[in-house]
């Protein structure tokens, strides 16, 4: 017994397929770049909540002093993007290029100040601010990122 099969569409789906693939890297880089901004703005956000007292060398356990947060406030962002393929990776947190604040007549590098206040040292009791905007603006993030992606690739489906 013969049997014929008739495939209707075919081309049009192995054109799709080609376009997506050909694509892949923007959508991903561009979703991406949706969920960072919003974990982005969180960590502004949060730097600007973090508490302060005025420096005292005579306290052993001290908060962060307010020329630290200030050297802090303003300078979180998202870092270049790495695309390998359709991967794409970026950091976000505090920018590499804030470089180093005088704080007290000393240099000190602003990320080790944020690091410090993040985790608390033994001189400072933590307050881990950019972990917690993290994990409130995560679901946000990745809810932004599956949006973004979504229209893109509807786009292109479309198109």
């Amino acid at each position: 017994m013969a049997m014929t099969m008739k495939t209707v569409g075919l081309d049009e789906v192995m054109s799709t397929l080609a376009r997506l693939n050909k694509d892949a890297e923007k959508v991903a880089a561009e979703s991406l770049y949706e969920g960072a901004g919003i974990i982005a703005d969180a960590f502004a956000n949060a730097a600007k909540s973090i508490r302060t007292e005025p420096f005292k060398y005579k306290k052993k356990q001290r908060l962060p002093s307010p020329e630290e947060k200030a050297a802090i406030v303003g300078k979180t962002g998202i870092a270049k993007f790495n695309a390998n393929g359709s991967e794409v990776n970026t950091l976000i947190g505090v920018s590499g290029a804030a470089g180093y604040a005088d704080i007290g007549g000393k240099p000190k590098a602003v990320r080790l100040i944020a690091r410090s206040i993040n985790s608390g040292t033994s001189f400072m009791p933590k307050q881990p601010v950019f972990r917690k905007a993290k994990s409130a603006s995560q679901k946000a993030a990745k809810a932004a990122i599956i949006r973004k992606a979504e229209e893109m690739l509807n786009e292109i489906t479309k198109g």
